[in-house]
Order: C-alpha cells, then sequence, then structure tokens
C-alpha cells in the first residue's frame, strides 16, 4: 500500500495552499483545480453538483455551455447540425429583390433569337438582346471547389393584348450570368385569354431554378437579365418585374411589389477539415 501511494505521489505534484488551490504537474496553481496535462473522463461529466446532490449529466446530444464569468456552464440543446467532414454544408444564402423591373425592350436588329447555349456573353448581340434587373446583381465568394450553387429566380410577367377580344402573346426568356456568362436560362409564353373583363391583361408568374456544380474558386459576379424573344402583335404591352408603364391608373394592372423580382443563391461547399 505504501509503495502504490509513493508511486502516486511520484507521478504528480500535488500544490496546496490555504485558499484550498490543487494542481496536478504544477506548482503554481491558478484555480481550485489546475491540470497541467491532459484529462480523461472514463464516464459522464456532471455540473452544477452540491454537497448533498449530484451534479447534472446533460442529456443525450447537449453541449456544455458557458454562462460567463462567475456562473457556472449549464448543458444546452442546440438546433445547429453537425457537418462531419466529407458532407456537404450550406456556406452562404443570398437573397435579393428588384421591383424596377424591365418595361422597355429594345428592338432585335438581327431579327429574332430563339435558342441560347451555356457561355452566351450577355453583352453579345447575336445571342439575343439581355436587359439587366439590376438589383439582383451582386458579387459572391467561391473558397472551395467541389461546390454547389443553387440559383432560384421568380419575377412576375405582366403585358396586354391591344384588342381585348383577340388573344394576344409574347414569348421571352430570362437567364442568370456567372461573369458575364450565361449559365442557366428559361424561355417561357404569356397569352391573353380574351379577357374582355380586364381589357385584355394578363398576369403570370415566372420561376427559374438551376444547381450549377463545382464552380472554381474565387469571387464571381452574378447576374440575372431578361430577353423579349417574339410577339404574336407588336402593339401589345410587356413588362417583366413591373407593372406595366404609364397605366397605372388602371385598376386592373398590378403594383412593382406584388409582380417584383426575388433572386436567391445557396452556395454548398465540400467540407473537408
Amino acid at each position: 500500500m505504501k509503495r502504490y501511494i509513493y508511486n502516486i505521489v511520484a507521478g504528480f505534484i500535488f500544490a496546496t495552499h490555504g485558499n484550498a488551490q490543487v494542481g496536478i504537474k504544477t506548482a503554481s496553481p491558478n484555480a481550485t483545480l489546475d491540470v497541467n496535462g491532459t484529462t480523461t473522463l472514463r464516464k459522464e461529466l456532471r455540473v452544477g453538483g452540491t454537497s448533498t446532490q449530484v451534479g447534472n449529466p446533460g442529456l443525450n446530444g447537449q453541449v456544455l455551455v458557458s454562462q460567463g464569468e462567475g456562473l457556472p456552464p449549464i448543458w444546452k440543446s442546440l438546433n445547429v447540425p453537425l457537418v462531419e467532414a466529407g458532407q456537404y454544408k450550406l456556406t452562404n444564402s443570398y437573397l435579393f429583390s428588384d421591383q424596377v423591373g424591365i418595361t422597355t425592350f429594345p428592338n432585335d436588329s438581327n431579327g429574332t433569337v430563339y435558342k441560347n447555349n451555356v457561355g452566351d456573353d450577355i453583352d453579345d448581340t447575336n445571342t439575343g438582346l439581355w436587359v439587366k434587373l439590376g438589383a439582383l446583381s451582386n458579387a459572391i465568394e467561391i473558397k472551395n471547389g467541389n461546390n454547389r450553387i443553387a440559383y432560384q429566380f421568380q419575377t412576375g410577367v405582366e403585358m396586354r393584348s391591344p384588342t381585348p377580344t383577340v388573344s394576344e402573346n409574347v414569348t421571352f426568356a430570362c437567364g442568370i450570368f456567372r461573369n458575364g456568362k450565361l449559365v442557366a436560362v428559361r424561355a417561357d409564353k404569356v397569352a391573353s385569354t380574351n379577357n374582355v373583363g380586364k381589357n385584355g391583361l394578363q398576369d403570370y408568374i415566372f420561376t427559374l431554378n438551376y444547381t450549377e456544380k463545382d464552380v472554381v474558386i474565387g469571387t464571381h459576379q452574378i447576374e440575372v437579365a431578361c430577353r423579349k424573344i417574339i410577339s404574336s402583335n407588336t402593339g401589345s404591352a410587356f413588362s417583366i418585374g413591373r407593372n406595366l408603364a404609364n397605366q397605372t391608373s388602371d385598376p386592373y394592372i398590378s403594383n412593382p411589389f406584388i409582380l417584383e423580382s426575388e433572386f436567391k443563391m445557396d452556395i454548398i461547399e465540400f467540407i473537408t477539415y
């Protein structure tokens, strides 16, 4: 028994002072118990105990949270998913809106362009006359080349046939550009429905969802733009993300808030730590 006690004392250095501070492997403890080395717990860690009652071991999945100086730590349940290495994690989320919209589309002097391809330049008139939604243009940063960017774009569309009793239509497209190059596009068509009661007016919701993979590391400029492809009647009024221009007194026409454009980007990156 004496040899056993001697071995324990030889393995650790204990320093006891008048304020009952104890040090393990230190002769100058700075706390009630000061351990200069690693610690192994073979069972639960309990906190908040007293001389007559054992402490609280917490629940499965809880973490120990400090309450600040002079206060005991407590167990907390956090609604934060733990992400391990080898998984994807949402690292950034962006949300932008625009109420300016597009009410004027340039005339396509090169003829009607029906199709687009990934990589088309936003300023190349041979791929269509794109008009940007200015408030949706923003820069993002990619830190891991193994990633996903989820784009979600939605806007309101409004058109009016010049003759309420005649159904007309407008074909258009909206796209997402990264560093001036097209990465996602969708074409659509809005048509009036002989609605005499609404003076030939038609509202429509346009949605574009797309996920881009493995975007290179660095800062990227993201832009959203739309273009008018063709109209069955050049006299049809047409707008994207905004009520029809110069007709705000019409009770059937919507307003900028209802037709505003919303653009959301979620950056999901691969965890390697």
